[in-house]
């Protein structure tokens, strides 16, 4: 499967990263093709050489500017019946803040912390729009640390 902007289907790495609080960091930003404002997790698609968790690091350092010490794999999903590119789930522990790094099409996500209860109701209101986001905050609030 290709994608005219991306070209050969790429696998893709979705972090859910939580806080001493357990709060999850949530991502928002309008999407104007779908109808408004969603949520989504940090996450996207792996560069040439990357391993799933070097994306996983890299897309949550970028689009929410953390890093973290801790992490944890929560599986690996198809993304489509009709490709081979898959999606790697990952929890993020011990956190560190620093500054966004967005590129010029992500420079409207906002970043905002959630407690795990409210996220995953959101999911179930359909407030996320892809749904690789709602399947790692239901598989990181099950998974035993």
């Amino acid at each position: 499967m290709s994608d005219e902007r991306t070209g050969p289907a790429r696998d893709a790495s979705v972090v859910v990263a939580r806080d001493e609080e357990g709060q999850v960091a949530i991502l928002t930003a309008d999407f104007p093709r779908h109808g408004g404002e969603y949520l989504f997790l940090p996450g996207g698609r792996r560069e040439e050489g990357e391993s799933p968790e070097e994306c996983a690091r890299r897309e949550l350092r970028e689009e929410a500017g953390i890093t973290a010490d801790r992490w944890r794999p929560l599986g690996s999903y198809a993304i489509t019946l009709d490709s081979a590119a898959r999606v790697h789930l990952y929890a993020a522990h011990g956190l560190t803040l620093g500054p966004q790094q967005l590129t010029p099409t992500e420079e409207d996500f906002k970043l905002s912390w959630w407690p795990m209860p409210d996220a995953i109701r959101a999911a179930g209101e359909s407030r996320f729009l892809l749904p690789a986001g709602p399947l790692a905050l239901l598989l990181a609030e099950r998974a035993i640390y």
